[in-house]
C-alpha cells in the first residue's frame, strides 16, 4: 500500500508575524482614539458654544425670568442641590433681576413632584405665588427648554443649574429659541458633584441630537398664561 504524501504547510516567516500584529494595534489604537473623539465633541461643543454667557448670581445681567431645572427630592422637599438652585433664583428675584421664575421639573408619577415642590420652597421664601410659574411635564432639559418657549413664551431668560448642567442647559434653551445666560450654583466637588458631571459625558450627546433635529418633548399641550401673567403683575404700578 503506497505511503501518503506528507502535506507540507507554507512557513510564516515570524517577522511577518510582527508585522499583522503591530497593524493589528495600530488600528485598535485609531478605532479608540476615533471613539474618544466622538465621546468628546459634544462635550467641547457644549463648552465652546457657551462663550461668555456663564457666570454667577453677581455676574448675571437682568432678564425677565429665571428658569430654574429640578434636580430632585428628599422626603418631598427639595434635595440639597435643588435647594441651592432656588436660594439663587431667590437671590436674583430679590435683587430685581428678575421678576418671574419658571420651576420646571418631573411629575410623573403620583407622590413626586419636584415643580410643587419647587414653587412652594420660593413662596415660603418670599416670593408673590404669581410671579412663580410651575412647568409640570419638565422631564428633561430639553423638554424644559423647548417647553419654556413653545407653552409659556419665554424668550429670555436666566437659566439656573450647577455648573456640570449649566452649560448643557444654556445650549438647549439656546436651540429652543431663548436668549439666555446661565447662571451657575457654586457646589463643593464631592461624590454627587462628580456623579452629575459623568452624566453630562452621555449627556451632551443627547443634546447635540436635540439641538440639531428639535424633537417634540414628550408632552407639550396648549400655550398657558403664567409667564405672561407674572410680567404684568410685576408691571402693573404698586401704590
Amino acid at each position: 500500500m503506497p505511503r501518503p504524501s506528507r502535506i507540507r504547510l507554507p512557513r510564516i516567516e515570524p517577522s511577518r508575524i510582527r508585522l499583522r500584529g503591530r497593524r493589528a494595534q495600530r488600528r485598535a489604537f485609531q478605532a479608540v482614539a476615533l471613539l474618544s473623539v466622538l465621546a468628546a465633541a459634544p462635550s467641547a461643543w457644549l463648552w465652546l458654544g457657551a462663550g461668555d454667557r456663564v457666570g454667577t448670581v453677581a455676574s448675571a445681567p437682568s432678564a425677565p425670568v429665571a428658569v430654574v431645572f429640578g434636580a430632585g427630592l428628599v422626603d418631598g422637599k427639595p434635595s440639597p442641590y435643588l435647594a441651592h438652585r432656588l436660594d439663587a433664583a431667590l437671590t436674583l428675584f430679590q435683587e430685581h433681576k428678575v421678576q418671574a421664575v419658571l420651576v420646571t421639573g418631573d411629575n410623573s408619577r403620583a407622590g413626586y413632584d419636584e415643580p410643587d415642590a419647587m414653587g412652594d420652597y420660593l413662596v415660603a421664601h418670599g416670593v408673590p405665588g404669581i410671579r412663580v410659574v410651575r412647568d409640570y411635564a419638565g422631564f428633561d432639559t430639553w423638554a424644559s427648554c423647548t417647553r419654556a418657549r413653545r407653552i409659556f413664551g419665554v424668550d429670555h431668560a436666566l437659566l439656573v443649574s450647577q455648573g456640570f448642567h449649566v452649560r448643557r442647559a444654556l445650549a438647549l434653551c439656546e436651540a429652543a429659541g431663548i436668549d439666555s445666560y446661565a447662571v451657575a450654583v457654586d457646589e463643593p466637588h464631592d461624590a454627587t458633584w462628580y456623579y452629575g458631571g459623568l452624566r453630562e459625558i452621555p449627556g451632551a450627546g443627547k443634546a447635540l441630537l436635540s439641538a440639531t433635529l428639535h424633537p417634540d418633548p414628550q408632552f407639550l399641550g396648549a400655550e398657558e398664561p403664567g409667564i405672561a401673567a407674572a410680567l404684568a403683575d410685576a408691571a402693573r404700578p404698586r401704590g
